[in-house]
């Protein structure tokens, strides 16, 4: 079967050069919608709890999913497909949104840009032991530089200090690189949209009781940012953006789009300027140029 073979033996298949402009864009798009994620929650925040902020946006994006199933007919995925798809929704879908609304009760989102500078590498690494992947050293050494300049913008961002937050910041690096991990590999055998929208749909029978419970126990307070937000995440951030993002490494691979996540910290400390009305310092363009130089050598270093 394609899944078995694909899982088995890496082979590095040659993708024309349109395809792999185009998705590094699909992957820049993913990156870009990722990046109003943490803006977003806080918005969400102002009107739902934590714990409704989850599990409505995880409903609401599996009906987005499962509409789009349904309209094309999608067919049911292999049964191979199921455990990996399983780690996807783990990691993408519940872990992740769960640690990073519940740190961003008390962490701002410019500290928790932390565990996003963090994520690029992380994902490599389990990319390396989960897919069979070899990036060269330039590579990482690029990667390495990159993910430093970032956690150390945003570490002076927050005043270096460590909060209780930090433990679910942590949490949701590991269970989002995992997904990641995952998602991408499994793209290379199945549409990236079809990735996470079985992932979604797979979750519908604990999120739509966990909407419930949820709602039912913490206060709602309905404003424009609140809804906003909660959309927001739904739509784009779980959704279309995760879309994107698959079908980007699918083309470019793992690692390579994994890198153009160290813009994303950066990005959205500028959404929460905009947005949140948070301030910078101005290490910000030089760590955002830094950063735009680790990136082109990621992109140009050879696997």
């Amino acid at each position: 079967m394609r899944a078995q073979s694909s899982a088995t033996a890496p082979t590095r298949i040659a993708v024309p050069a349109p395809a792999r402009t185009f998705g590094t864009v699909q992957a820049a798009l993913g990156v870009a919608a990722f990046s109003l994620t943490f803006p977003a929650t806080a918005w969400g925040l102002e009107g739902f709890g934590p714990w409704s902020l989850v599990a409505v946006r995880s409903v609401l994006a599996a009906l987005l999913a499962g509409g789009c199933l349904l309209a094309l007919r999608i067919p049911l995925p292999a049964r191979a497909h199921w455990p990996g798809l399983a780690v996807v929704a783990a990691g993408v879908v519940v872990g992740f949104p769960l640690l990073t609304t519940l740190a961003l009760r008390t962490s701002t989102t410019a500290h928790a840009a932390v565990v996003v500078g963090l994520l690029p590498l992380t994902t490599a690494l389990l990319s390396a032991l989960r897919v069979g992947t070899r990036p060269s050293r330039t590579f990482w050494a690029a990667a390495l530089a990159g993910a430093a300049a970032v956690v150390a913008f945003t570490v002076q961002q927050s005043g270096g200090a460590l909060t209780t937050a930090d433990l679910f910041l942590f949490a949701a690096l590991l269970v989002c690189a995992a997904g990641y991990t995952e998602g991408g590999r499994l793209a290379r055998t199945m549409p990236g949209w079809q990735v996470i929208a079985w992932a979604l749909v797979l979750c519908l029978p604990l999120s739509v009781p966990a909407a419930a419970l949820a709602l039912s126990h913490e206060p709602v307070h309905l404003g424009a940012h609140s809804v906003a937000g909660l959309l927001w995440v739904a739509a784009g951030s779980q959704f279309l953006g995760l879309v994107v993002w698959y079908r980007g490494m699918a083309a470019i691979g793992i690692p390579k789009a994994s890198q153009l996540q160290l813009a994303q910290p950066l990005l959205t400390l500028v959404w929460s300027v905009l947005l949140l009305g948070e301030h910078l310092t101005v290490a910000a363009p030089l760590t955002a140029a830094a950063v735009l130089v680790c990136i082109a050598v990621t992109q140009r270093a050879r696997g």
